[in-house]
């Protein structure tokens, strides 16, 4: 059995050849197939966060509205960029939408990918300290938001409140039990991987990844996600981590699939620099019908690794489409692979 869910990028334009043509169509449609996927009996939909972009960028609403709409599907997302967040308001904002879904939230956060603009974050009013990067920033910011997660009181309270406190320290409400337990790193190497397991962090990798040994992608994920279980077995955690990876897979199962996604038939891993220092490499997609996507997932070692697949998908397509998409994993390939 595996989890599978979806994973928004929320893109939107005023292209003819869009669904999706405002930040209103996105977050109305992202609701609406959120609901559809939970009848299909999709585990997971989780949305990208990027900032500057006409995407997915303030989660928290969103989730809360899905969580509000919905009683099973889990929520997340796939990740939100550490460097742009003050961890405290985070805290309160999270909390609350777990509880509205009574506990579904499943947050996956990151120091963050290549940005639309330069340095954003500090637009935002942030920077890192002397002698620290960006990464150490969002790695720091990280660190206080799991302690603050754990819900212990560290505020001193005001002699004079305007209402009663509880006694001792105060912490940050609303608090929501066992949330900490469903935090995820968007890891793009092995060590941060490593890292995120001595933190007790459940692992999320994508479709990209540091190319750092010149295999194809989803052998050092595979690799990637040994190494995260073996550096959380030696932190002696008492749970069991979830480990996540991210696919585009697409059944050919009628003409329109085959117009659209036909051309992924022959898709390879792509290598390039993602910065002027970082050899990444960008994994393919898979594009069939149904008994030779079959063939292809047995074969990726990562896929068959990870206890949940998200599925991205193209959501400028629209509600129905994506409904549609997600239905014939489920129906088509899914089974015959043993993960429903």
């Amino acid at each position: 059995m595996k989890k599978i869910g979806f994973l928004s990028f929320g893109h939107w334009s005023a292209s003819a050849h869009s669904e999706t043509r405002s930040a209103a169509d996105f977050l109305h449609q992202s609701i609406d197939l959120a609901v559809a996927a939970e009848e299909l009996g999709v585990d997971g939909a989780y949305f990208r966060v990027h900032h500057f972009a006409r995407q997915a960028a303030s989660p928290f609403p969103l989730l809360a509205a899905i969580g509000a709409r919905t009683s099973k599907i889990e929520i997340g997302t796939g990740v939100i960029d550490m460097r742009y967040e003050n961890p405290l308001y985070m805290v309160e904002d999270a909390g609350a939408a777990d509880l509205i879904s009574g506990g579904r939230l499943q947050l996956g956060i990151s120091r963050g990918s290549p940005e639309q603009v330069i340095d954003g974050w500090r637009y935002f009013g942030y920077a890192p300290a002397e002698g620290d990067t960006d990464a150490d920033m969002a790695r720091q910011r990280t660190e206080v938001l799991l302690e603050l997660l754990k819900g212990e009181g560290f505020a001193q309270p005001n002699p004079r409140p305007m209402f009663a406190n509880p006694p001792g320290l105060l912490r940050l409400e609303p608090h929501s039990p066992g949330l900490r337990d469903r935090i995820w790193w968007g890891s793009g190497s092995n060590a941060t991987g490593a890292w995120a397991a001595k933190l007790g962090m459940n692992l999320q990798s994508s479709t990209l990844k540091d190319d750092e040994t010149g295999e194809p992608l989803h052998v050092q994920q595979r690799k990637q996600i040994e190494a995260y279980r073996e550096a959380w077995k030696e932190a002696g955690h008492e749970r069991e981590p979830r480990v996540s990876v991210s696919r585009s897979i697409f059944a050919l199962t009628n003409d329109l699939d085959r117009a659209y996604f036909g051309r992924d038939r022959h898709s390879r891993d792509q290598v390039g620099m993602i910065d002027e220092n970082t050899r990444a490499i960008f994994g393919r997609s898979y594009a069939a019908e149904p008994d030779e996507l079959v063939r292809e997932l047995k074969e990726d070692e990562a896929v068959q690794a990870a206890d949940t697949l998200l599925l991205t998908i193209p959501n400028q397509l629209g509600v129905d489409y994506n409904v549609h998409v997600l239905e014939s994993i489920l129906t088509h390939v899914a089974p015959e692979l043993g993960w429903r």
